[in-house]
């Protein structure tokens, strides 16, 4: 490890004197450190433990002696700090699951950074998908404000070899969240990530009657064993067997022994009134047996205890819960007992009985539309939701009948009865719910959700096409009529029909005129991210006469999200006289098309980011798109 020399022409009895000016940078650049430290770790661990991993490799960075070398620094830095910060970067860069087992612990208390807001979220999930190098690149230019040449060099110091690549990803990330202005130019003022500081934590408790059962139970077994050993030894000094104990070691529970429900957390009923924080946090306990005590000792001892008939969505750890449970329901439904609990990350449903278990889902960074609903019980085909509090009106809908009037739907204490389900892409006609929020939320404000299998329905938006020379605009709602009457056409060609789906969203990013006066084609990109950050999207065309849309391409990735702007599609197409044509599409930023194929190509300027090339017989072929700023794209695979 390349580590800076303080004092070279110090002599040898002077040698300790660089580690104590080490030791002072650290003291008084910790905070600073550490919040480094934060931002560039990955994000395959809780809140809890990144907060203890970036106190680690700070404290780790204090090195035993000062090796008699020197790396240049940036501008007027301090050689010693930036020595510090280039020891904690590579602790970053080059992680070691060894390591895990030697940092701190802490008993009895979980550390969580503050809370933010949806920027922050927002943030941290784009902070999630990027690799080591993107991270530290991304810290070194937001919390120590280098400029992006000054980044680079001190990420080939700390061993990344395309530090450029780096430094462009981390900026995508930086204009995206909000904070652009600080990425790659070195930040004048220093953005606010209040949320992203392990030395400003919010402390909570662990299970407290938990931790004393399992410190009870560790104290009488090593009573035991020392009654045990003291056994041995007397036997072998006095030349007789040793007698086995009959006490043996401290039974543990009995499986399917009830946890104490006292623990779990009731919110005010009227909370969601009162908060700024409206997502599942603010959702009361509700249902018939929330006093209940045997009841909700089986579905907190299933949630501590993982077993047999958990049941996991995917990316969902089936830990026990990180802090003590919320408790949201806990009731009859059509015959079985279910109870809803949340840890502030997950969902945990629990349905009572021989058949039931435990479904676990993710629900972290929820909002007001992906906390509206929860599937509190499924029969087949139909569900029943269990509705966020301040939902006022609920209504259902068939998504291929945009035409038709929803349905009113009745929610007592926020339960509906039995809804017809159906997968969006399935193609034969979903129900989805449109809900509308209370005033004391949102004026006005209506969303859909869509059923996608899972515990947490998706939250459905729509992006109509930019005007022309207009930016791109924002996903809203997807009630209105343009949104409705292209979810009824698009929707089987949605990416992602999976449990887990945190959003689709529907973004018409081109309209094209299609040759021999044969109407027009609409061409849409559908997103869906899921709720660990990971997404896909698919491009799909909407032709006239068509009874749905022809996707015509897709994968997983960042593809047609705020992190990816653009994007082409392609499709063959054959006109109502007989004519084969390649059709292609580009979103706004596209300039250009180039089509390849096996014998031939086109290559043109379209202004309408649009292009119909006439062939004899289809073949395969390469579409690409030239952006204005001259890099060129591909659709989505």
């Amino acid at each position: 490890m390349a580590e800076r020399m303080v004092d070279s022409a110090a002599p040898a009895r002077g040698a300790a004197r660089p580690v104590v000016q080490a030791e002072a940078a650290l003291v008084r650049h910790y905070r600073r450190l550490v919040r480094l430290a934060y931002v560039a770790l990955p994000a395959d661990r809780d809140r809890h433990s990144r907060v203890l991993a970036a106190h680690t490799a700070v404290q780790r960075a204090l090195p035993s002696r000062w090796a008699r070398r020197s790396d240049p620094v940036t501008g007027d830095e301090d050689p010693v700090y930036a020595a510090l910060r280039l020891r904690v970067l590579r602790d970053g860069l080059r992680p070691r699951p060894a390591r895990r087992l030697l940092a701190p612990r802490v008993w009895g208390l979980r550390l969580f950074t503050p809370h933010g807001g949806e920027q922050d979220a927002a943030l941290e999930q784009a902070l999630a998908a990027l690799d080591a190098p993107a991270r530290a690149a991304f810290a070194l230019q937001v919390v120590e404000g280098l400029t992006a040449p000054e980044a680079a060099e001190v990420l080939r110091q700390a061993g990344v070899e395309q530090a450029e690549r780096a430094l462009d990803a981390a900026a995508g990330v930086g204009a995206a969240s909000g904070i652009g202005a600080s990425v790659g130019v070195g930040a004048s003022a220093e953005p606010d990530l209040s949320a992203f500081d392990p030395c400003a934590v919010r402390v909570q408790p662990t299970d407290l009657l938990s931790r004393r059962r399992k410190l009870t139970a560790t104290l009488l077994v090593g009573v035991l064993g020392l009654t045990t050993a003291t056994a041995v030894l007397t036997g072998s000094a006095t030349g007789t067997a040793p007698v086995a104990s009959t006490t043996g070691p401290a039974p543990a529970p009995p499986v399917g022994a009830a946890a104490d429900p006292a623990r779990l957390v009731h919110v005010p009923a009227d909370l969601w009134q009162h908060t700024a924080r409206i997502d599942f946090t603010a959702w009361p306990a509700r249902g018939d047996r929330r006093e209940d005590a045997a009841l909700l000792g089986r579905a907190t001892t299933a949630w501590e205890r993982p077993g047999p008939q958990t049941r996991a969505e995917p990316g969902t750890d089936t830990a026990p819960p990180i802090a003590p449970p919320r408790l949201l329901y806990a009731g009859t439904v059509d015959g079985a007992a279910v109870v809803l609990l949340y840890d502030g990350q997950r969902l945990a449903r629990y349905t009572d009985g021989r058949d039931g278990g435990l479904d676990l889902a993710r629900a972290d960074d929820s909002d007001v539309t992906t906390a509206g609903a929860v599937v509190l019980r499924r029969r087949g085909t139909s569900v029943r939701y269990l509705l966020a509090p301040w939902v006022e009106a609920a209504e259902t809908r068939r998504i291929d009948r945009p035409d038709t009037p929803a349905q009113p739907l009745d929610h007592p204490d926020g339960l509906t009865p039995a809804t017809p389900g159906g997968v969006l892409t399935d193609c034969r006609g979903a129900t989805v719910l449109q809900l509308r929020s209370s005033p004391v939320v949102a004026e006005k404000h209506a969303f859909l959700l869509a059923d996608l299998g899972g515990l947490v329905p998706a939250h459905l938006t729509y992006t109509p096409p930019p005007d022309r020379g207009q930016p791109a605009r924002s996903p809203r709602e997807a009630t209105g009529p343009d949104a409705l009457q292209a979810w009824a056409r698009a929707g089987c060609a949605a990416p992602d029909g999976t449990p887990g789906v945190k959003q689709l969203n529907l973004w018409a990013f081109a309209v094209q005129p299609l040759p021999q006066n044969a109407g027009s084609a609409s061409w849409v990109c559908l997103r869906a991210d899921r709720w660990t950050g990971e997404g896909s999207a698919a491009t799909a065309v909407l032709l006239p006469a068509a009874q749905g849309a022809q996707r015509t391409g897709g994968g997983p990735g960042r593809s047609c999200s705020r992190f990816e702007q653009d994007t082409v599609g392609w499709a063959w197409w054959r006109s109502p006289q007989g004519t084969e044509f390649l059709l292609a599409a580009g979103s706004r930023r596209v300039t250009r098309l180039t089509v390849k194929g096996p014998d031939w190509s086109a290559d043109r300027p379209v202004p309408d980011h649009t292009l119909a090339v006439e062939r004899p017989a289809r073949a395969n072929v390469q579409v690409e798109g030239v952006l204005d700023g001259g890099a060129r794209i591909g659709p989505p695979h």
